[in-house]
């Protein structure tokens, strides 16, 4: 095994690093977006309780108000949080999964570049925490 060899596998398995990081980043982007939308939908859904039954309820639909009976108004609000509270879930769990895959690629990344200082400096023992065993 050359150095080259060696520091091209390091530098694959960095930019492998760097794409699930930058994955990992917009998922909590969009979690926080999502998180915000539950927030406005659900002060919506409170301000229902506050209105008076003969109240009128509009929605705005590109630059016009529209009239909405409350009900109509009120399922779609829940259809709303419904769908938002799905997408969490879903957020969830790849953040999951991208956080196992990051823990993942950066233990290979460590490893590599143990390998690539032993074979560099021509270390011939093992250290504790490396698994890459290069003897010179």
């Amino acid at each position: 095994m050359s150095v080259s060899v060696i520091e091209a596998k390091l530098e694959a398995e960095s930019k492998a690093f760097q794409l699930i990081q930058k994955e990992l980043s917009q998922a909590i982007e969009l979690r926080q977006r999502l998180e915000s939308q539950q927030q406005e939908n659900e002060v919506v859904n409170n301000e229902f309780k506050h209105l008076e039954s003969d109240s009128n309820i509009y929605k705005l639909i590109g630059p016009v108000l529209v009239k909405q009976t409350r009900s109509e108004a009120e399922s779609n609000v829940k259809e709303r949080l419904d769908l938002i509270k799905g997408e969490i879930k879903r957020v969830e769990t790849q953040l999951k999964e991208l956080t196992e895959k990051t823990e993942k690629k950066k233990q290979v990344v460590l490893i590599e570049s143990c390998c690539l200082f032993h074979f560099t400096y021509n270390i011939s023992y093992r250290l504790d925490n490396c698994n890459c065993n290069i003897k010179s």
